[in-house]
């Protein structure tokens, strides 16, 4: 489904209600939901995993992904094909200027000069003039905070030596990053005019650089503060306040954001890179060539809240029957896990919990029905409330997700002399007619169905 048919599909609509309001019909307006087969939730096609629109992200955006901090992506719209970035480009530039300071190169203080070229580029700007002087950290947030083409500039040159220099090293950063398809020809994201060239990247490319980014305090100070106003120093000796304005509108209103960067090109389209916390995960999404500049910050927080809706706590015992469990003088009420053969006897099981009996894993539930496999030890001599008799192993989509140890819940003595030998003849005989020689395990525990298709998402 491609943005042209969107379109044609909103013009069809428009011309719909336009023939019900002149024969005064009241109709019903279809809702314009973008979901397609071929965006991919958790690895795998909305098509294959047998999703329904319902399940899934309704955003307008042509490219898009949504990852969290430790790299797990949740969803993916032509995510890897290339596609023209505009501003987000300032994001990779802050990145090698920052870097740089990392190294000892340069430092947050080191001064920022306003070239002739820089204050000229155009477009985007913070307001600098030519000759103006900063730090370099004060430069940042002309760069992040109104997009400041002219402080991109002034950067690549401080910290580059030239911008040709500093352009090289923005693309051997996203190599270093494991960008597969970027390629920088300039430190501000320009692509027309005489900025037009092979300049792009991709969704996925771009959420690499988000989460690099995120992890600097200095850029997320910056791009988590809003509007700010910053001093420079003019070339006449005077000293200027220059306030600048966030273009990033999504912090006016969504408490979970918490900034990174915007991009508008007519190629790139209505464009932003944006960050969200909900205190326990810390997300990105990335989405390139939406339908407006404000439908592009509606996308990103319907990626973000899609994944907060579907992320869930998942216990891991799910057991009717339980039973009372005393270690070190404290005695609770335990779920019976599994029932684990005692190898010194025929008939006798020890009933087993998991080692933390509460214990539960975050799964993000479309991604699948829980599994558990049990291995029993050989479990001999005295047991203990408390003692290992086994390990439980739970996967999500065959990735495992927990693995706990069973423990004893009961003492089992093991047989006296006595009782051995009357279980030693009793096996001999159970032998000779092909009897099981121990107690069989019970696995008592199941694994509730996390998966209903015919959910709907809130």
């Amino acid at each position: 489904m491609t943005t042209a048919w969107n379109k044609r599909r909103a013009s069809l609509v428009a011309c719909a209600l336009v023939f019900a309001l002149a024969c005064g019909v009241a109709v019903p307006v279809p809702a314009l939901a973008d979901v397609r087969k071929a965006d991919v939730v958790y690895g795998q096609t909305v098509d294959a995993r047998g999703l329904s629109v319902a399940q899934c992200p309704n955003i307008d955006a042509e490219y898009a992904l949504v990852m969290d901090a430790d790299g797990t992506v949740y969803f993916e719209r032509n995510a890897t094909s290339p596609t023209q970035i505009a501003s987000i480009t300032k994001v990779m530039t802050a990145i090698v200027a920052l870097d740089a300071v990392a190294s000892g190169a340069v430092s947050l203080d080191s001064t920022v000069t306003v070239s002739a070229a820089a204050a000229a580029v155009g477009e985007s700007s913070a307001g600098l003039q030519e000759g103006d002087a900063m730090p370099l950290e004060v430069a940042l947030k002309a760069l992040l905070v109104p997009s400041g083409n002219d402080a991109a500039v002034a950067i690549a040159e401080t910290v580059g030596g030239s911008e040709d220099a500093f352009v090289a090293a923005m693309n051997a950063k996203a190599a270093e990053l494991g960008c597969t398809d970027t390629v920088f020809e300039n430190p501000h994201g320009l692509d027309d005019g005489e900025f037009a060239g092979d300049q792009h990247s991709c969704a996925a490319d771009v959420a690499k650089m988000a989460r690099y980014a995120m992890r600097n305090e200095t850029f997320r100070a910056i791009v988590g503060g809003g509007d700010t106003g910053i001093v420079v120093d003019r070339a006449d000796g005077t000293r200027a306040t220059i306030e600048l304005e966030s273009t990033d509108e999504l912090m006016d209103y969504y408490d979970k954001a918490i900034g990174i960067k915007t991009g508008f090109t007519a190629l790139a389209g209505p464009s932003f890179a944006g960050a969200a916390s909900n205190g326990e995960k810390e997300l990105y999404a990335i989405v390139i060539h939406s339908t407006s500049e404000t439908q592009r910050f509606n996308d990103a927080e319907t990626l973000f809240e899609w994944v907060y809706e579907h992320e869930r706590d998942y216990p891991l015992a799910n057991s009717t029957q339980t039973a009372s469990m005393t270690v070190g003088g404290q005695t609770s009420e335990v779920p019976v896990v599994a029932e684990v053969p005692h190898a010194d006897w025929i008939d006798k099981t020890v009933k087993a919990t998991l080692s933390d009996p509460e214990a539960s894993v975050r799964i993000f539930d479309l991604n699948g029905n829980v599994s558990q496999s049990l291995e029993f030890d050989e479990v001999r001599g005295d047991v203990h409330a408390g003692d290992k008799v086994g390990t439980i192993t739970f996967k999500q989509r065959n990735a495992t997700v927990a693995t706990l140890d069973l423990v004893a819940c009961e003492d089992v003595a093991a047989p006296d002399v006595f009782q051995g030998i009357g279980i030693w003849w009793d096996r001999l005989f159970r032998g000779l007619s092909g009897q099981p020689q121990t107690a069989s395990a019970v696995t008592l525990n199941e694994t509730p169905l996390v998966v209903d298709k015919t959910a709907v998402v809130g």
